[in-house]
């Protein structure tokens, strides 16, 4: 071989190894450049402000640990909030063992607050089947929950984000993700838009004169703008940087997460005034909201039914919560509620109702809602016997709940299984035990939250919603079927996500008009 030849075969072989470096970095699979990716994940902590309407009501953070066989990421967030009078406080803490791929292998979450406190801890099975072992005060259970998608927890998806996609304004991606504290599976839509720069203190000095924390030094940091909207909720804005931190948060209801410096953001929450805030919000008035369910605050029941009911609400931005879907409507700050018609209860479908389309994931189980379980298959079918039609169904379900549960205030997260055992519980024991058997019967159903009218005061509550020609509202706590319009609902899905309304129920105010 002569050197012509030498050199048109060099150039062959560097051209050649030259296009499969370009396919590599620029084609590989998503799951590839994660986990190239994974190795450049430096480990350290963020330290977060949480308010709304400016008032520092939470504190938070986020810390990344390496591991031998992949990252450690623990999240951990406290809210206090006054509600009538005192403090209100809920915490949540949630570590995942995960892959260099931020595949979650081992999960450990605990939950304090309403609707009551739990651990859970969870293993992977397979790459579809998180095993999860969950402990309240008083119970005890294990249950398997088939994912949709591969196991990503909500806080890694901008690391997600960061790392496996391309960070163009315009583009927009889907993540599946599983949420710890509610316990649910949902997709994450997030929109890449522009970038901007902000100034975060990286480190903070007492000043003894005013007897605060203050910026010492400062980061100057790019961050892209994504819009995320998880299914069913509103959009919210969050900022990330190019290692896939959240560098700042912004919900259409007025709540914001800043990063700061460890001292200023812990601190000014921990010297807060809470004695005064709480003794802003301890005079009663018509249309004062009570941060507990009406059994548990000893209100009684409605003396009559409401047909129809207009509110006006002021003292925090409603955008993003569920107030204009089915039987509500808002109009400027004004929100009105109707009662279902006779009309509206008649189905477009005979049981059971079809597993596909928008309804299917209200038939599915969940881990506190174990529709597949036999005992409550079997109850299902007690209850329902040879009924096809959903309405009448999903009324002899609500008369059954009503009539054997008692009514009964408790401070533990329910589950619908432990509920048909002991036949006991509160809103959200009614509420729960009511869906489960609705699905296990194939009626869509699901858990709403938000407010209930009685006797000139708005209490906390929950209750069950089943699809029939749109959503209805149902109330087996209180043996209405449909629910009344004093129900006031704010959002849907698992019970735990009350700890989403705390900041908005401590400024809210409400005239019945």
């Amino acid at each position: 071989m002569n050197r012509r030849s030498w050199a048109v075969a060099i150039l062959v072989a560097w051209v050649g190894s030259l296009g499969w470096l370009t396919r590599r970095q620029l084609f590989a699979p998503p799951e590839a450049r994660l986990i190239e990716a994974g190795l450049r994940v430096a480990p350290g902590a963020a330290y977060y402000r949480l308010a709304v309407a400016g008032e520092q009501v939470g504190f938070a953070s986020s810390t990344i640990d390496t591991t031998a066989t992949g990252l450690r990421v623990t999240d951990l967030l406290v809210l206090r909030v006054p509600v009538a009078g005192r403090m209100r406080r809920t915490a949540a803490m949630s570590q995942a063992e995960v892959t260099r791929a931020l595949r979650v292998q081992r999960l450990l979450a605990r939950f304090d607050g309403d609707p009551g406190g739990f651990l859970a801890v969870g293993q992977m099975s397979t790459d579809s089947v998180l095993t999860l072992d969950l402990a309240s005060r008083t119970d005890a259970e294990t249950t398997h929950v088939s994912l949709r998608h591969p196991m990503t927890l909500p806080s890694m998806v901008a690391l997600r984000l960061a790392f496996a996609t391309d960070l163009k304004p315009g583009r927009t991606y889907r993540f599946g993700t599983f949420d710890p504290v509610t316990l649910a599976e949902r997709e994450v839509t997030m929109t890449v838009g522009t970038e901007s720069t902000f100034v975060v203190s990286d480190s903070a000095a007492y000043d003894s004169t005013a007897k605060a924390w203050v910026p010492l030094r400062f980061d100057t940091i790019r961050a892209v703008r994504i819009a995320q909207r998880t299914t069913g909720g509103p959009i919210t804005f969050v900022w990330i940087d190019r290692e896939g931190r959240v560098v700042k948060a912004q919900a259409p209801s007025g709540f914001t997460m800043e990063r700061q410096a460890f001292e200023m953001a812990y601190d000014g929450f921990r010297r807060r005034d809470t004695t005064r805030q709480a003794a802003a919000t301890r005079v009663s008035h018509p249309g004062d909201v009570v941060g507990a369910t009406a059994l548990t605050a000893g209100a009684g029941l409605p003396l009559k039914e409401r047909d129809s009911l207009r509110v006006r609400l002021t003292g925090a931005t409603l955008a993003g919560l569920r107030l204009t879907d089915g039987r509500q409507r808002v109009s400027g700050d004004t929100l009105t509620v109707q009662r279902e018609t006779t009309a509206a209860l008649t189905a477009r479908y005979t049981l059971p109702a079809g597993d596909s389309g928008t309804v299917a994931a209200f038939l599915r189980p969940e881990p506190l809602i174990p529709s597949d379980h036999r005992r409550v298959v079997a109850r299902a079918r007690r209850i329902v016997g040879n009924e096809r039609d959903p309405a009448r169904a999903a009324r002899l379900i609500s008369e059954w709940v009503h009539e054997h549960l008692d009514r009964h205030a408790t401070a533990t997260l329910p589950s619908a299984l432990k509920v048909l055992q002991e036949r006991r519980g509160d809103c959200n024991e009614h509420t729960l035990l009511y869906v489960a058997l609705a699905r296990a019967a194939g009626l869509p159903a699901r858990t709403a939250a938000g407010l209930l009218y009685l006797n000139g005061r708005f209490y906390y509550h929950a209750w069950p919603e089943v699809y029939l020609a749109d959503w209805v509202a149902v109330d087996p706590t209180l043996g209405q079927f449909p629910a009344d319009a004093a129900h006031l609902r704010f959002s849907t899905g698992a019970l735990a996500r009350q700890a989403e309304l705390l900041p908005l129920i401590g400024g809210l105010k409400l005239e019945v008009l």
